[in-house]
C-alpha cells in the first residue's frame, strides 16, 4: 500500500526497523538522537555489514496463495511498548446524574460522574 508509510508511520520507524534488523544480525544495539541520528548512508553501511539486502528490502509472499508480490518491501525489527491504559479503568457510563445549573448539561469528567456534553452545533441544531 503506497499510503502505508505517509499516513500511518514516520520515517523514524522505517529507520528503526532497518537498524533493528542490522543490530539483531550483528549482535549490537543502536541509539540515535531524534534530529541528529542515523542518515540514509549509515543505514546502507550497516545493512551491508550485516549482510542484509539494501535497506532490508525483500520480497514477501501472499500468505493465502503463496504468490510473490511484485515489489519488494522493507522488513525489519521494531520495538513495542505495552501501554498501561486498560479499558476497565477508562470505561464510564451514566444514565442520570449531576448537571450544570447554567447550561443544563452533564458535568464533565468521570471523577464528577459526568457525561458527554453537547457541542455548540449540536445545541442549536
Amino acid at each position: 500500500n503506497p499510503m502505508g508509510v505517509p499516513s500511518r508511520m514516520n520515517l523514524g520507524q522505517i529507520f528503526e526497523a532497518i537498524l533493528g534488523a542490522a543490530g539483531q544480525k550483528l549482535g549490537c544495539k543502536f541509539a540515535t538522537p531524534i534530529f541528529d541520528g542515523a542518515k540514509l548512508e549509515d543505514l546502507k553501511e550497516w545493512t551491508d555489514k550485516a549482510g542484509l539486502p539494501n535497506l532490508c528490502s525483500t520480497y514477501i509472499y501472499d500468505g493465502e496463495t503463496g504468490e510473490k508480490f511484485d515489489q519488494p518491501a522493507t522488513v525489519g525489527i521494531t520495538y513495542f511498548l505495552k501501554l498501561g491504559h486498560m479499558v476497565e479503568d477508562k470505561m464510564h457510563a451514566r444514565s442520570i446524574g449531576p448537571y450544570s445549573l447554567i447550561t443544563q448539561q452533564p458535568l464533565g469528567g468521570k471523577a464528577q460522574f459526568g457525561g458527554q456534553r453537547f457541542g455548540e452545533m449540536e445545541v442549536w441544531a
